[in-house]
């Protein structure tokens, strides 16, 4: 799994996936009164499913997390940080590896400025994939 992709797992967490819905009854061949109570029961099953979650609140998640954290992490501005509240390796070779997913250009050397401009792109791809991530966060 990519690193991006473990970032989204962990704070989208299972919500992100959309229940699989129970597979009809198969009516008795030839009755046209269970073949309608099929019918009906799958458009009411259809009715019922959940809806996939369209939004999930970046921030309040990353909040709660921070303070559970039992150490200052500043996730708002460090990918380092972020990475750690997630429990995902914040190693320079997952940063490297998180910079080519994401598309990053400069120099794979853990400078600020890559590590500035990865949090950066991981909120703004968290935003793209559903999250609700404010704008200062994103800029």
């Amino acid at each position: 799994m990519s690193i991006f992709g473990k970032i989204k797992d962990a704070i989208f967490g299972k919500k992100a996936q959309a229940a699989e819905p129970a597979a009809p009854a198969t009516p008795a061949a030839g009755s046209v009164g269970a073949a309608l109570d099929a019918a009906t029961s799958a458009m009411a099953s259809a009715a019922a499913a959940p809806a996939p979650i369209s939004e999930v609140d970046v921030e309040a998640i990353l909040s709660a997390e921070a303070a559970n954290a039992g150490q200052p992490l500043n996730w708002r501005t460090s990918i380092v940080d972020l990475m750690k509240l997630l429990g995902i390796d914040p190693s320079l070779d997952n940063r490297k590896a998180l910079a080519q997913e994401l598309g990053y250009t400069g120099e794979l050397n853990g400078s600020a400025e890559m590590n500035i401009w990865l949090h950066k792109a991981v909120m703004r791809e968290l935003a793209a994939n559903g999250g609700r991530v404010p704008a200062d966060l994103t800029d």
